[in-house]
Parts: C-alpha cells; sequence; structure tokens
C-alpha cells in the first residue's frame, strides 16, 4: 500500500502552502469528488491525473527486479511502518545500514547470517522512527554512525561527501525541507543504481514539508527526480519505486509548483 491517501497528499500541500484544508471540503471527503480533486490539485500545483489515480487505488508502483546485494527492512513504530535498508559488498565482506526503523534485528541477522562486517550506518534524517535503534546497533557491530543532522552517536558530514564500503559508492545529497539537513545517499556498484530517499521521496508522495515545503520540492526534483528513470528508490515509509514511475505519478512532481508562500 502507498503510504499516503489522496487526502494526506491534499493536507501536506496545504500545510507547505498556508492553505486552509477547508477550502477543498469536497476534496477531502472518504470518497473524494474527481472534480473536486482536480481543481483542488490545480490550485496547490499538484498533478491532477496522479492525484485522481492515487485516489482511486490505480496507483502501483513496480520496482522491478531488486539487485543483489540489497535488503530492505520494515518494522512497526505506532500505528505506522518505517523503513530501513541494508547493502552488502561479496568481495571485502563489508556491509552498510542506512537508519535503523524501530527494531534493528534484521540487520544485525542479515550480518551474522551473511558473516559480513557492518562498516558504516548511514541516516537520512534526525527523527526518531529512523533512528530509534541506533545505539544498539552501533554497540552489537562496532559500525560508525554518519548523519549531516546532529544525531547522537553519529558523526555530522555536510552532504556531497562520498564513502566507499568495500567495492560500493555512496554518494550524498543534500534533500532538505521535510527536515532541515535531510540527506539522499545514492549507491553505485550493485546491479541497479539505489537512491535512498529517507523521507524526501514516497512513492506517489513525500514527507511533510515540517521545514521547508519550496526546499522539499526543490531539492527532491533537483537531486533524485533527475536521476536516471530506472533508479530504485527507497522509501522512509511505504513501497519501493523507481525515478521515472514518480516522475509520472507523484502528485507533487507531475505538475509545476506555485512559489510556496
Amino acid at each position: 500500500m502507498l503510504e499516503d491517501t489522496s487526502a494526506d497528499i491534499l493536507g501536506k500541500a496545504c500545510a507547505g502552502l498556508g492553505i486552509s484544508p477547508g477550502r477543498f471540503p469536497n476534496a477531502f471527503l472518504e470518497v473524494p469528488e474527481e472534480s473536486a480533486l482536480r481543481s483542488a490539485a490545480a490550485e496547490l500545483g499538484l498533478g491532477g491525473d496522479a492525484l485522481c489515480a492515487i485516489a482511486r487505488g490505480e496507483y502501483r508502483p513496480k520496482p522491478g527486479a531488486l539487485p543483489y546485494g540489497f535488503v530492505m527492512f520494515t518494522t512497526s513504530f505506532g500505528e505506522m511502518t518505517v523503513n530501513s535498508f541494508a547493502i552488502w559488498d561479496d568481495a571485502s565482506g563489508l556491509a552498510a545500514a542506512f537508519d535503523t526503523g524501530s527494531d534493528c534485528d534484521g540487520i544485525l541477522d542479515l550480518v551474522a547470517n551473511r558473516g559480513l562486517r557492518l562498516e558504516a550506518v548511514f541516516i537520512t534524517h534526525a527523527h526518531g522512527d529512523h533512528i530509534y535503534d541506533l545505539d544498539r546497533l552501533l554497540e552489537k557491530t562496532g559500525a560508525k554512525a554518519w548523519s549531516a543532522e546532529p544525531v547522537a552517536g553519529a558523526e555530522e558530514f555536510v552532504p556531497g561527501r562520498t564513502f566507499a564500503v568495500g567495492c560500493l559508492k555512496i554518494s550524498t545529497r543534500l534533500t532538505c525541507g521535510h527536515s532541515p539537513r535531510g540527506a539522499t545517499y545514492l549507491v553505485g556498484g550493485l546491479e541497479r543504481g539505489i537512491a535512498i530517499t529517507g523521507d524526501a521521496l514516497f512513492a506517489g508522495s513525500m514527507g511533510g514539508a515540517k521545514s521547508s515545503y519550496a526546499d522539499a520540492l526543490r531539492t527532491t526534483r533537483d537531486e533524485v527526480l533527475s536521476l536516471p528513470p530506472e533508479t530504485l528508490v527507497c522509501p522512509g515509509h511505504g513501497p519501493l519505486t523507481t525515478v521515472g514511475q514518480e516522475v509520472l505519478h507523484n502528485p507533487f512532481f507531475s505538475a509545476r509548483r506555485p512559489a510556496a508562500r
């Protein structure tokens, strides 16, 4: 299932632009009127076709075959779920994790069962659901944590820096807006390119722009959606997707944005 409904998407756009959701009452119905959705989308700078497809339950991203050396974990956090990820390089036996979710047991099992050494933990942003089990993961593995935002136990870096995990290359890009200095990690060296986006981009949506709506739209468009269409997008919540599918089917990016207020 997608992380967000059409009502969630409208609510995030309204909040970002400082517009009351009460302006679009028929778009927030349990079964919204399509004409109301399109009218709201036009005013909010959202893609109307994409928004209506999500409201009808028609958008189901197809990420395609996952590359060897990559795995996704989904854990429960309150009433929602949160994703974390791991990659590894067989030649060196080194691995890296991205966020922890609420429980790092899956990551610990992976490195134990494959005889890997977890060298690094990369944090997409500092929100609690993404770093909940970081202390335990570092204690159990001796890995080093990296974050572009202040996180206890992690060393800060400036996005643009490149890391290596064995033969794998991890480059970093600033995708702020949901959080002040959120980072997206691009993994090279596997069978296909991977972008681990945290809450900067979801399948069919994005995280709420708690820091800056304009920055959230701009940095995600410029730093993630400019990647090759086949790039696997790994969001902090919801299903995997691809750059190409989000360019076409994500309401936040399938139409031109108005200037944020």
